[in-house]
């Protein structure tokens, strides 16, 4: 069995080929077990466990699991929150084939997943990314999004300012305008594309700030009580999950609304399996607002883990 570090998975991939693979795979034939979501008490914050299972059924056959461990508080003493490893094994046979760095593979398809998703919601001349949060998955969203839409300028925003200098310096390439703004409004009010990637249990992102045609995606909030955007932004946007199970049980900015009515059920017009196959339209007009909301799904670290796999084997 292999061991493939986080050094190694970035050697191989790239944010096109991953979101091609990713678009592949919403297209192909993958089971995915209902996913565990443990919430583990702790003296702090609760922690989560996640457990991740899935396995590819036609073509080349491959298992996979993740498992994953959430510990918000982990930043007071200068630690990641996320942690994680992804054992790959043969389809055909069980064998154990490799046990890869999971946080490494986790922010690239996170990442690659949002602009798969942005490949069909997203104005195609969107020039101007909003980046809600500098944390790990940050540089990778903004990197996936300048993959699939021909952006010429980046503003980030965080609560703490020195996070988004520091991210600012780390994603700097010719050609890209970045900025710092001095709240989160002032970020949003101007961009084509808003990628939030938070810990937030209280919403970041006021609907009455996107402005036509804006293409909101949520990535952070992973658990019923974590919340990115207000109804307002809910409510005026049409809507698109990775899962609609995962986001209907699991997402707090799609389990609110649709508790308190807000939203009903129809208002989720589709996930990535519809875009994918082309079964519903994801942008309709120049000026309307999507949203995007995921919440993860073992078919995305599969299909990355195998991307990985073939790779590093070719």
């Amino acid at each position: 069995m292999r061991i493939v570090s986080a050094d190694d998975i970035q050697s191989v991939l790239t944010y096109r080929a991953l979101i091609d693979a990713l678009d592949e795979a919403f297209r192909a034939d993958f089971a995915v077990p209902v996913r565990h979501h443990h919430t583990i008490d702790t003296e702090g914050a609760d922690a989560t466990l996640l457990v991740m299972p899935a396995w590819k059924e036609d073509g080349e056959r491959y298992i996979g699991c993740k498992i994953v461990t959430v510990f918000p508080d982990n930043a007071k003493i200068q630690r990641p929150s996320v942690y994680g490893q992804y054992l790959l094994l043969s389809g055909e046979t069980g064998e154990p084939l490799a046990m890869m760095e999971g946080r490494a593979l986790t922010a690239w398809r996170t990442a690659c997943a949002s602009a798969l998703a942005a490949r069909y919601l997203a104005r195609e001349d969107a020039a101007h990314l909003a980046m809600v949060g500098a944390g790990a998955l940050a540089p990778h969203l903004i990197r996936a999004h300048l993959s699939v839409r021909p952006i010429r300028r980046v503003t980030l925003w965080n609560r703490t300012r020195a996070r988004a200098v520091s991210l600012g310096f780390g994603i700097a390439v010719a050609g890209i305008e970045v900025d710092i703004a001095e709240t989160a409004e002032e970020a949003v009010r101007e961009a084509d594309i808003i990628s939030c990637a938070t810990l937030a249990a209280q919403p970041l992102i006021r609907g009455a700030w996107l402005k036509k045609g804006a293409h909101l995606d949520l990535v952070g909030g992973f658990t019923p009580k974590m919340r990115e955007a207000d109804d307002q932004a809910v409510k005026r946007a049409r809507i698109f999950v990775d899962t609609r199970a995962g986001a209907a049980k699991e997402a707090g900015d799609i389990v609110v609304p649709l508790k308190k009515k807000i939203i009903d059920a129809k208002a989720i017009k589709g996930d990535l399996f519809d875009l994918c196959r082309g079964k519903v339209k994801g942008r309709t007009s120049a000026s309307q607002i999507t949203l995007f909301k995921s919440v993860g799904t073992a078919i995305e670290d599969l299909a990355a883990a195998m991307l990985v796999w073939k790779s590093l084997s070719a």
